[in-house]
């Protein structure tokens, strides 16, 4: 049997796949958010600086957040 059957296709994908998927996603965002203003305060590191670098993280994952909700949105109507 060929390797690339064994592969889920975005064809078998569910909305509540995606859904579970956001709110992983969505948890991790709040996670990094969390520990990093943790470990930032008792480095005794202004909350401004150390957000202004963690940014570009955040907005990769709001990014990609947004997709997944159109691809949640788009299932929703096609099923």
């Amino acid at each position: 049997m060929d390797e690339t059957s064994e592969f889920t296709t975005t064809d078998n994908i569910t909305p509540q796949d995606v859904a579970e998927v956001i709110a992983e996603l969505e948890l991790y965002r709040e996670r990094l958010v969390q520990e990093t203003t943790e470990t930032a305060k008792r480095a005794k590191l202004m909350r401004v600086n150390v957000m202004a670098q963690l940014e570009p993280e955040l907005a990769k994952i709001d990014s990609a957040l947004q997709e997944l909700r159109n691809q949640q949105a788009s299932l929703s109507v096609n099923n």
